[in-house]
Order: structure tokens, then C-alpha cells, then sequence
């Protein structure tokens, strides 16, 4: 009798768990079939620790990968209302398939697992590009992250283990930089610099970051680094060249112009570049130089022009001041001494119409070339000028 007592308990435990086990198949069947809202409302039951049945299922690997499966479907689900069922489907999703790994002692579930994460990547691939699509970049960062910690799991890596997905960690460093947590960006395109993606822009990329921080130095140090890895980049060396400026360090960046000429002699910008640093070193001869190679190398270049016109009219100016400092009763050299200014403007005229011609409506091309034909008394033009000014 007590035998059969025994064998009845047993049977009576089996069948309880069974019946469980079958709210897992429920789950999975009403996914199958499209009924999300009732799919998640019989997952939930049988990983409730409040509930008492749900002990023969709460620890069951495949409890959890179909709660995953679920919460992946209501991700790639187009019903708005589904959607509404949960606020991140898919770090849900990965949240569960994990789970499921870590009961699954035997590896028996590991390679439908495998297939679900591989297959996760791609959902989480879409949803990182929706973020960057809509500048949701706090989405689209915990996407890559989510996708590149799946590709750091021993089940995923085990095939190649020696792999690193370079587009990934660098688009989850752009992610970090666009969402400005910089201090995630410079970790994850420091990663990308180490395989060599991108080459130097990455390296001027780690600087950006640090200088979000207001770490110069860091900025330095990394384009320093940048700069010996990729000596014959000018992104790093622009870079580079750039900071300095901003800290009017002159005679560093000078040094950094001279290398980024000698690599890249038809860049017109170093020239320009060049010619503002011997403007503030007051060697206005080199700056005319600088300047005017700026020009030969292009024809259209705004700034070398407008940069040239004003430092020919600047110096007109100043000798207006010396000629006005001349005696009341030395009319004859005060004349003189005017005369030397006009040479200048004649040299800054021809500079600044090129700039008009090549920005008609730029309002401070337009005001240097109103003051510059009243001091030659063109009025025409001058007047020309104010009309065109509104004045």
C-alpha cells in the first residue's frame, strides 16, 4: 500500500511539473500564432517567484529562451500596440537568452541559443541605425554595446576567437561621442585605433573626445601618438595643429604647419593657416608669402584673399597714422606720407573685389570695400556700397 502511495506522490509530482513545463509550450505557441499580449502574460507566470508553480520552471533553461523569443518578436512586431508591451524588448531579450546559458549546464540549449543571439545581433543592428536615424543616441549606444557584448561571449567567440568587430567597436564609439558620454567614446575608439580602423581619423577622433572634457593634454598626448603610428596623415597633424591655435601656441603649431606643407604641398588651407601664425608673429612679409601661395594653389580661396586685402589695407591705415603725426606746418611731407597709403589700398583693392566676386552678399567683404573706395575716393563705388548695405 505505502508502494502505491509512493508511485501515486510521484506520478501527482510529475504531472505538476509537466502541466508547468506546459505553460512554457503555451507561451511558445501563442507566439507562434502571433498572440504576443498572451504569449508574455503565460511567460510571466512561470518565472513568477511568487507563484508557487512556477519552482519546476523559473530554473529551466528553455523557460528562459523562449522568454527571449518573445520579447524579440514583440520588438520585430509592426502592431504599435504589441510594441507597447515592452519598453526594451531586445535587452530583454538578450537579458533572458543569457539566463537560459547559465541554467543550461549541459549545453543541451546552446545551439538554439547560438542561433538566437546570432540572429539578436541583427535586431540590435536595426535598432542602433533607428537611433542614429532619429540622433536617439543613447539608443544606438546601448545596441553596439549589447551587440558587442554578445560577440565577447565564449558560445558566440568560440568560433573565431582571434576575430574583433572593428566597424562595431567604432560605430559604438560614434554612438558614445554623439550621445556625449566621451569617456565611452574615447575606450571604444581607442579599441578601434588599436586594429588600425580608420587609421589616423580615429586617432583625431580620441582627441575630439578628450577635448569635450576639456583635456587638452589628452588630446595632445593621443594625436602625439596618432602622429608617430601614421607620420604621413595630415588628420592627425591638423589636429594637432588646431589645438595649438586655440592655446596660441604659435611656435608649436608653426613647427606642425612646416611637416603638414612638406607632406601635402597642394593644400591650400596650411598655407592660410601659415599665413595667420606670421601675422601674429608680426612678420607680415612671410604672412604675404603664405598667403599668396594659399592663392596659387587656389584660385578660389576666400579667406587667403580677404586675409591679404586686409593686411594691405591695415598697413594704408597705419600710415594714415603717420602722416597725421607729421607737423601742421610740413604740408608737403604730410602729402608725401598720405601718398604712401594709397599705394596699399591700391594693393588691398583688387583682393577685396575678388572677394566680392566670389561672396556677392558677404557683409564684411561688402563694409571693407565700402571704407576702402571713401579712402579712394571713388564714390560711385563707395556709394554703390552703402546701397548695397542698406545704409
Amino acid at each position: 500500500m505505502k508502494r502505491t502511495i509512493i508511485l501515486l506522490t510521484f506520478i501527482f509530482a510529475a504531472s505538476v511539473s509537466f502541466a508547468q513545463k506546459g505553460k512554457v509550450t503555451s507561451a511558445q505557441n501563442f507566439k507562434d500564432s502571433g498572440n504576443l499580449e498572451k504569449a508574455l502574460e503565460a511567460i510571466k507566470e512561470t518565472i513568477d517567484p511568487s507563484n508557487d508553480k512556477s519552482e519546476k520552471t523559473i530554473d529551466w533553461p528553455k523557460t528562459w529562451e523562449v522568454r527571449g523569443e518573445i520579447y524579440q518578436a514583440i520588438y520585430q512586431s509592426e502592431d504599435e500596440n504589441v510594441k507597447k508591451l515592452a519598453e526594451n524588448p531586445l535587452a530583454t531579450a538578450f537579458e533572458s537568452y543569457k539566463k537560459a546559458l547559465e541554467l543550461d549546464e549541459k549545453g543541451r540549449f546552446s545551439n538554439g541559443l547560438k542561433i538566437k543571439l546570432t540572429l539578436l545581433t541583427n535586431d540590435l543592428t536595426n535598432q542602433a541605425v533607428e537611433g542614429f536615424n532619429s540622433e536617439d543616441y543613447e539608443k544606438a549606444l546601448n545596441a553596439f554595446e549589447q551587440i558587442l557584448a554578445i560577440n565577447s561571449m565564449p558560445l558566440i567567440k568560440g568560433d573565431n576567437p582571434e576575430t574583433i568587430d572593428t566597424v562595431i567597436v567604432y560605430n559604438t564609439g560614434l554612438a558614445a561621442y554623439n550621445a556625449q558620454q566621451y569617456d565611452k567614446a574615447i575606450k571604444y575608439y581607442k579599441e578601434a585605433a588599436e586594429y588600425g580602423y580608420n587609421g589616423a581619423r580615429t586617432y583625431s577622433l580620441i582627441a575630439s573626445a578628450y577635448q569635450m572634457k576639456k583635456d587638452t593634454l589628452g588630446a595632445l598626448e593621443i594625436l602625439q601618438e596618432g602622429f608617430e603610428k601614421y607620420p604621413d596623415d595630415n588628420n592627425v597633424l591638423t589636429s594637432m595643429i588646431q589645438i595649438y591655435l586655440d592655446q596660441d601656441k604659435t611656435e608649436d603649431a608653426m613647427k606642425y604647419l612646416e611637416m603638414a606643407i612638406e607632406q601635402d604641398p597642394d593644400n591650400a588651407t596650411f598655407y592660410f593657416a601659415q599665413g595667420t601664425l606670421f601675422e601674429k608673429l608680426e612678420n607680415d612679409e612671410k604672412a604675404i608669402e603664405s598667403y599668396e601661395k594659399a592663392i596659387e594653389v587656389d584660385p578660389e580661396n576666400y579667406g587667403a584673399y580677404y586675409n591679404l586685402g586686409a593686411l594691405y589695407y591695415n598697413k594704408g591705415v597705419q600710415q594714415i597714422e603717420v602722416a597725421n603725426s607729421v607737423p601742421a606746418n610740413e604740408n608737403e611731407r604730410y602729402l608725401e606720407e598720405t601718398k604712401k597709403a594709397d599705394v596699399w589700398w591700391e594693393k588691398a583693392l583688387p583682393y577685396m573685389e575678388k572677394c566680392n566676386e566670389l561672396k556677392p552678399d558677404d557683409l564684411m567683404t561688402l563694409e571693407s570695400l565700402k571704407n576702402l573706395y571713401y579712402r579712394m575716393k571713388q564714390m560711385d563705388k563707395y556709394n554703390e556700397m552703402l546701397e548695397k548695405l542698406g545704409q
